[in-house]
């Protein structure tokens, strides 16, 4: 009798905890990374989980911070209106587009020092990545409906991708496909890597002007954001049928996936973060709206801590002019709910 009287206590437990770990957590401000060097608007941010390492876009500049430390330990500075950053770091490379002279910087990864800059054909280069299977870095030119690309090895342009519209973020999904948001067409580009040719397009109507972009490999879904009307579209990529449409804040500008706590994340410029649950590959409720500060559209995430970091700075009583000396970068992180 207490064998099973212990027994049941046993289930209970283990279904409490299983439910309580189901639960999807609540996140809060936690801190802020104060970079108070450079002056004007930032964009991209860019994470590298393996060596703890957070690049930070800021106009003329990058800032590199240390997550162990929450310190910068370098800035690559003399750019020209930076955008995304990409980073190849088999080859101890990174990558960054300056949208204002239709150029790309290549510095050393660990010493962080510009080694050449290259002229691309295109106009105002904005996402970049780096695809590790073919060595190459895909830049993509929102300003003239094109992506570039440039073996890693020899720093050289090698290949062209013509789409029209506006191109925005890219990403992998690691089996030899690049996807990529094209504001102007209001569709999703897949290109394949090795042929570099679109091989789809898939529509996002009526929702239109997407900007940020992620993925959830394991189960083919791409989450893209638009801003006209403001949501979250979940797109089947075997398909290319939208599974399901969601609410966002506005000025939306990225989305990021946690696939661990199954949780879709959108930075929205007028001040606060949709957090999505993935319930399941085919079904998405909105947990919470976090509020941040205006201005911060562009966010990362570290997929161990589930942090979150948002840059951005305060505003001069226009609304519009970022203040001296606030720029930084705002992290928040998960609390499980009681």
């Amino acid at each position: 009798m207490q064998k099973r009287h212990y027994l049941l206590i046993l289930f209970i437990l283990s279904g409490f905890n299983k439910a309580h770990a189901q639960t999807p957590p609540q996140y809060q401000f936690q801190r802020k990374i104060n970079l108070p060097t450079g002056e004007g608007k930032w964009d991209y941010l860019k994470m590298d989980g393996e060596r703890e390492r957070l690049f930070v876009s800021h106009f003329d500049r990058v800032h590199i911070i240390d997550l162990k430390t929450d310190k910068q330990i370098g800035e690559i500075t003399g750019l020209k209106g930076v955008h995304g950053i990409g980073l190849a770091k088999e080859l101890n490379k990174g990558y960054i587009t300056n949208g204002a002279d239709n150029t790309v910087t290549v510095f050393d990864y660990n010493t962080f020092k510009v080694l050449q800059t290259i002229a691309i054909t295109g106009k105002k280069p904005d996402a970049v990545m780096y695809d590790k299977g073919t060595k190459q870095v895909f830049v993509f030119n929102n300003g003239s409906g094109n992506a570039v690309v440039i073996d890693a090895q020899t720093d050289k342009v090698v290949g062209n991708v013509e789409m029209g519209g506006a191109p925005e973020f890219a990403v992998s999904n690691e089996k030899g496909s690049i996807f990529n948001n094209n504001e102007d067409t209001n569709e999703i580009f897949e290109i394949d890597v090795k042929t570099l040719k679109v091989k789809n397009k898939f529509s996002l109507a009526p929702n239109g002007v997407p900007t940020g972009l992620t993925i959830d490999v394991a189960n083919n879904r791409l989450f893209s954001v638009c801003r006209k009307p403001q949501t979250l579209v979940i797109l089947d990529v075997t398909t290319g049928k939208i599974i399901q449409t969601l609410p966002i804040g506005g000025g939306v500008d990225a989305v990021v996936y946690d696939k661990e706590l199954k949780l879709v994340m959108t930075s929205n410029g007028e001040g606060n973060v949709t957090i999505v649950h993935q319930d399941s590959p085919d079904k998405y409720s909105i947990v919470q709206t976090l509020m941040t500060k205006p201005g911060c559209k562009t966010l990362v995430h570290r997929g161990t801590t589930h942090r979150i970091y948002l840059s951005g700075a305060d505003y001069q009583a226009d609304g519009k002019t970022p203040a001296a000396g606030t720029f930084g970068v705002f992290v928040y992180g998960p609390t499980l709910k009681q």
